[in-house]
């Protein structure tokens, strides 16, 4: 496993392990054995960088790496997130985003509770999560997060960009306005914007940058196809059937990057490497042979400058799918 500085002193693994897999329900149903088997498998094969957060079922992310990895902790760097208000339910509401609570005191509170689950003096990353314009301009927020640094609490400061609720302008005015170290959002060759700017602000400011759907929800692993049915318990379950239909579409057309010594899996974790400001990518990982699959892509052949290349034109000729929207409209047209 190949490492890279994420901070000027906080070094981490390539390959990183994001847990909210296996403790959210998301990604369906791990029991809490599971979940602790597989931090465990990942840390044996080389993973250092272990990325949770605090609403994962209420800190139960947090306690499940606890268990998993304590006795390593001082092998290991812990990303964490804050910022939600763990007291509202959102009971049958599912994946409905639960409101924020950044003031200084429940800030404060929260990051005194993420200590104790991890039963731990320090959080290596602490990000504020899906944070919206609001929270980025808030002094009083930001001066509290240089205070828990000096106080040695927390060792880098970041911000966890999501999709479509906080995402291009949040990550570019945050980069260029804060004293930020690291900066987590989602970025991969079917999804390459915002992530485009926002690498190349990475590159302005000299922020560290995390990774995470690199294979673009599952597309990228290579292994969907336009039957495929996900589980009840799949989130991926309740997407536009669009979704799956023109994205198996567009994946066909990035086979030729599989080779020998390549699965097209680990191609797409090599494509988000490339990017030199990115230090560590986190792939979805359900099971230990995925596991092996993609701590694999650390060791696996780098993308050519022409694989590049024909990435980059596919993209900007949106892989030549037709949208199924254009395709129904097309139909009706004709009939």
């Amino acid at each position: 496993m190949r490492m890279r500085q994420l901070t000027p002193d906080i070094e981490v693994s390539e390959i990183g392990f994001g847990n909210w897999t296996v403790t959210t329900g998301w990604w369906g149903d791990y029991s809490r054995q599971e979940a602790v088997a597989l931090h465990r498998a990942a840390f044996d094969a080389g993973v250092t960088f272990f990325d949770t957060a605090s609403v994962y079922r209420d800190g139960y992310g947090e306690e499940v790496l606890a268990e998993a990895l304590g006795e390593v902790r001082e092998q290991i760097v812990i990303g964490t997130k804050f910022g939600y208000d763990l007291d509202v339910d959102t009971g049958s509401r599912g994946q409905q985003e639960r409101p924020h609570r950044t003031d200084v005191v429940s800030v404060a509170a929260a990051l005194d509770d993420s200590l104790r689950r991890f039963g731990t003096d320090v959080i290596d990353v602490w990000q504020l999560h899906n944070p919206r314009m609001a929270h980025l301009v808030d002094d009083e927020l930001f001066a509290f997060l240089q205070q828990v640094k000096e106080e040695g609490k927390v060792r880098a400061t970041a911000i966890a960009l999501g999709p479509r609720i906080g995402w291009r302008d949040e990550g570019l005015h945050a980069m260029h306005t804060r004293d930020l170290d690291v900066v987590h959002m989602i970025h991969n060759m079917l999804e390459q914007d915002p992530g485009r700017d926002l690498v190349a602000a990475a590159r302005e400011t000299d922020t560290g940058l995390i990774v995470r759907v690199p294979h673009s929800s599952g597309l990228l692993e290579g292994h969907l196809h336009a039957d495929t049915v996900f589980p009840a318990n799949d989130h991926r379950r309740h997407r536009p059937r669009s979704w799956l239909l023109e994205g198996v579409q567009k994946v066909e057309r990035l086979r030729f990057l599989e080779r020998s010594d390549r699965t097209l899996g680990q191609a797409a974790l090599r494509w988000v490497l490339d990017h030199d400001v990115a230090a560590t990518a986190l792939p979805n990982i359900y099971n230990v042979d995925q596991l092996q699959e993609f701590v694999g892509a650390s060791d696996a052949a780098e993308l050519t400058d022409e694989e590049h290349r024909m990435v980059a034109e596919l993209y900007a000729d949106g892989f030549g799918v037709v949208p199924e929207a254009d395709q129904e409209t097309r139909l009706r047209d004709v009939s």
